[in-house]
């Protein structure tokens, strides 16, 4: 299965302190979620606001989808398909 990532939209989840953002693999929308403590490994030191951690997603774009790629063609962490969480030691 292939994943792919047609657009850049994001939004951060203040509740769980994670940027949520989404894939496709074909037809099937998949979620995958990305905690603040992996987005401060890519950039050390980052505060942790939400404008600042969008700020890291946005510059490491292409680094998350590749890693989220990696995960998702793994099937590790998720029961279902359809979601996929990213961990520090994703990167």
């Amino acid at each position: 299965m292939s994943i792919h990532f047609p657009n850049s939209m994001r939004s951060f989840d203040e509740s769980k302190n994670r940027v949520c953002f989404w894939g496709y693999d074909k037809t099937i929308e998949v979620s995958f979620y990305m905690g603040v403590d992996a987005l401060q490994r890519i950039e050390k030191g980052a505060d942790s606001t939400e404008a600042a951690i969008l700020i890291v997603f946005d510059a490491a774009i292409d680094r998350i989808h590749q890693a989220a790629a990696k995960l998702y063609n793994s099937g590790n962490r998720g029961k279902s398909r359809t979601s996929c969480i990213l961990i520090a030691d994703d990167f």
